[in-house]
């Protein structure tokens, strides 16, 4: 794809099982100009959403009923190597990092979520999906 994408070409999946956390991100994309292609409240539903939007980037939390976000992470890394994750948590000792990244995240977030890290990430993930 050597298409150049942007804020507006890039498609997110929110991922939590928070209603209020998952329309806290959607809302700070949006104010930033990023559109916002699917949400779910579990892995099992991500999962569904990605396989029909396609997404570049999934956001998601790690504390969720049932399947956790590193395994999310770990899964979207098997079966959909060219899309991206950011795992957000207000889980954030270095070993919950360490995790996440070695899931194949390719950025981790502390929550609460402050909306220029939101921002800054996305844009190091364009920059580098434009190299590509």
């Amino acid at each position: 794809m050597n298409e150049i994408l942007n804020r507006e070409s890039l498609k997110i999946v929110v991922v939590d099982d928070s209603d209020f956390s998952r329309s806290l991100i959607i809302r700070m994309l949006a104010d930033a100009g990023f559109q916002v292609v699917g949400e779910a409240s579990s892995a099992a539903a991500a999962l569904q959403v990605i396989k029909e939007k396609k997404p570049n980037v999934v956001i998601t939390d790690i504390v969720m009923p049932e399947v956790s976000g590193i395994e999310l992470t770990e899964s979207i890394n098997q079966n959909y190597s060219d899309v991206y994750v950011i795992v957000v948590s207000s889980l954030s000792q270095e070993h919950v990092v360490l995790e996440a990244i070695g899931a194949g995240a390719a950025d981790f977030i502390a929550k609460p979520i402050q909306s220029q890290q939101l921002v800054d990430s996305l844009e190091k993930i364009l920059s580098q999906m434009n190299k590509e």
